[in-house]
């Protein structure tokens, strides 16, 4: 086993290699390439920050200086906002419209302005607030099309960063809300948002350029863009970074002032002396048709110096169409454990008292975890590594009626059952043994005729075992009696008992559709396949939902952090495609990178009357916390998908 200093030096060696060779690439493709840039006369506009941008059909100057903000529209003063500020950036919000953020030097606090130039009053400050959480050293939008949310990142240049939650479907918050908090390294002075790509570049000083995933519920990692010499082409310390249309990047180096243009993948494509500076810290970007001009400013507000860029550009990145979001109104508590830790929810129904209800939730380490319908845990059992959970009801136990439950354990490739009192009590009933070597998913089956409960338990092999599960009135006993198989690693299941159908997805390849019934067919057929566009492997969790007449398979999607509800019958058409956004009003983040997945049409008591999709989160949030699961109520599933068949309707008009 490697040590971890070992691995450290490993990594170190491995890195150093990589961004030689990325160095020596990027040396060759800089010697093809000539000057591309020039210099024009400075403007008459003294700036430590400065933008030139097109607003309601006019060009503006917004820039800061001695004074504060100020506008001008041609050579006329047209706002201004009196104060000290830096790290002025701008976001457009229509074509009449943008927000204006900077931050007052003095107190670190942050400023919001909305410059609407058609208005009566053109310039109106929407928000100060007092950042006690670190010194901010530099501001970045980004506007997330695809999931409808408008944030603001604040860099700190000791270690740390806060995303700001503005705007959510065109709603302002009352306040901001931070949604993340990202670990940069020490020393950061820049940061930018590709908005088309979603990715957050961040300069680590003149160490580095790294590039991190802006959508709040997106995995953690960062890649590196660009390195200092002699591994990469940086030089000085990078002060400013601006992205074109064509999700290259521009960054500025302080001093001796440069500017690099690297391509998205890291490649130096030009650098360009900026001979007016001895020092230079603001940078902003004015793209006109084919034309592309820097402007680069100090913190001594020196006249701003345009530079023209020769490349040709190359086509823009499209914007990714919105995507539907549903928020999630109640959530578990946090396992006790940070790390990939919780798996698959299942759903006991109290035969009385819908509120009385009970979410059950695997841990992979630990065992059983029982919530109540307001979320807090009121039961553990400690049985071992649990992946998967299932429930079916109605079968005698200890000379009494109960419920079970049945869950896959990873620790001896058994199947563990419990029993469920009529009073919500899980009891340990026993295990059964199975043939499988790597076990992993897990679903249930009543046949509908017999009562009968039956367990399908699969394998990373692919092999899928069926057992049928037996009382004699005291204990349980299981009985394997088919075995069906798919190519590659399955996981998620689930069985409609009323159909006699079993579903299983099959991680990185399709669905898949079997009979469920014990002396059926064994062959299966697929049914719904990975497209990598919609549904991107693995596919995860998988549920099924009935809703007047009609029936659904609810998929996680886990390779874009979305779901995908189908119909459960041919020619199984996809109906919704959707993500689980944050929910301000309750605190709650979205949910992202989930594997189970669970969905009742019955209700579950206040605010779940017809039912919930419960999800597992991979990345708890909001504040950083062990994984935990999500509840979406059944009914804004329904009206999603209302709205998308009125849609449908409308375009075959």
């Amino acid at each position: 086993m490697i040590s971890t200093t070992d691995f450290f030096k490993l990594s170190i060696i491995t890195l150093a290699l990589s961004t030689v060779l990325s160095a020596c690439q990027a040396d060759k493709a800089q010697q093809q390439v000539a000057t591309s840039a020039s210099a024009a006369t400075a403007l008459n506009v003294k700036a430590s920050h400065y933008h030139q941008v097109q607003v309601a059909g006019a060009e503006y100057q917004l820039f800061t200086d001695g004074q504060g903000l100020q506008i001008k529209l041609g050579e006329s003063q047209h706002s201004s906002y009196s104060g000290s500020f830096n790290r002025l950036t701008l976001q457009p919000l229509s074509a009449d419209s943008l927000l204006v953020a900077a931050m007052d030097s003095n107190d670190n606090s942050l400023y919001l302005w909305r410059f609407s130039p058609k208005e009566q009053k053109p310039l109106v400050l929407i928000r100060q607030q007092l950042i006690s959480s670190r010194v901010v050293e530099d501001l970045c939008f980004y506007q997330s099309h695809e999931n409808q949310q408008l944030s603001l990142f604040l860099l700190g240049g000791r270690g740390g960063a806060d995303q700001l939650l503005l705007q959510q479907k065109q709603e302002w918050l009352a306040e901001p809300l931070v949604i993340r908090e990202l670990n940069v390294p020490y020393d950061s002075k820049a940061c930018v948002v590709d908005q088309h790509t979603a990715a957050l570049y961040i300069s680590e000083a003149d160490r580095a350029i790294w590039s991190y995933q802006a959508e709040p519920e997106a995995d953690e990692g960062r890649s590196l863009v660009q390195v200092n010499q002699p591994f990469g082409q940086l030089q000085g310390e990078i002060m400013a970074l601006q992205v074109l249309p064509d999700s290259s990047l521009l960054a500025l180096e302080e001093e001796p002032a440069r500017l690099l243009h690297i391509s998205s993948k890291g490649e130096v494509i030009s650098q360009n002396m900026v001979p007016a500076f001895s020092a230079a810290s603001g940078l902003s970007v004015r793209v006109q048709g084919n034309s592309t001009t820097a402007y680069i400013s100090n913190e001594d507000a020196d006249a701003v110096q345009p530079l023209t860029l020769q490349e040709t550009m190359k086509t823009a990145v499209a914007t990714k169409p919105a995507m539907v979001q549903v928020k999630p109104t109640l959530q578990t508590e946090a396992a006790s454990q940070r790390g990939d830790v919780m798996d698959d929810p299942a759903v006991w129904h109290h035969p009385s008292q819908p509120e009385l209800s009970l979410i059950l939730g695997t841990d992979k380490r630990a065992g059983l975890d029982v919530y109540s319908m307001q979320g807090k845990r009121v039961q553990q059992l400690a049985v071992g590594r649990l992946n998967n959970v299932d429930v079916r009801y109605n079968l005698s136990w200890q000379g009494k009626k109960h419920d079970i439950a049945t869950a896959s354990l990873r620790d001896d490739n058994s199947l563990q059952l419990f029993a469920i009192d009529q009073q919500g009590k899980l009891h340990n009933a026993g295990k059964v043994p199975t043939s499988m070597q790597e076990i992993y998913g897990l679903c249930m089956y009543q046949d509908a005729k017999t009562g009968t409960p039956y367990v399908f338990v699969n394998d990373k092999s692919g092999l899928i075992e069926q057992y049928r599960i037996d009382s004699n009135g005291t204990n349980w006993q299981g009985t394997l009696v088919r075995s069906l198989q798919v190519p590659s690693q399955p996981e998620g299941c689930v069985a409609d008992d009323k159909r006699g159908i079993l579903f299983v997805g099959e991680e990185d390849e399709a669905v898949w559709r079997f009979a469920a019934g014990a002396e059926a067919d064994s062959k299966g057929e697929k049914i719904i396949l990975v497209d990598d566009k919609v549904l991107v492997d693995d596919i995860e969790g998988i549920a099924l939902a009935e809703h007047n007449g009609a029936s659904y398979l609810v998929v996680s999607s886990q390779g874009n952090d979305s779901y995908v509800i189908y119909d459960a019958a041919p020619p199984y058409a996809q109906r919704l495609h959707f993500r689980i956004t944050t929910n301000p009003q309750l605190g709650i983040d979205g949910a992202s990178e989930t594997d189970g997945l669970e969905v009742t049409t019955r209700s579950l008591g206040p605010g779940f009357e017809q039912g919930a999709l419960i999800v597992q989160d991979g990345r708890n949030r909001m504040p950083e916390a062990g994984q935990n699961m999500k509840l979406v109520p059944w009914q804004s599933l329904l009206q999603e998908l209302q709205k998308q068949n009125q849609s449908n309707q409308s375009q075959d008009k």
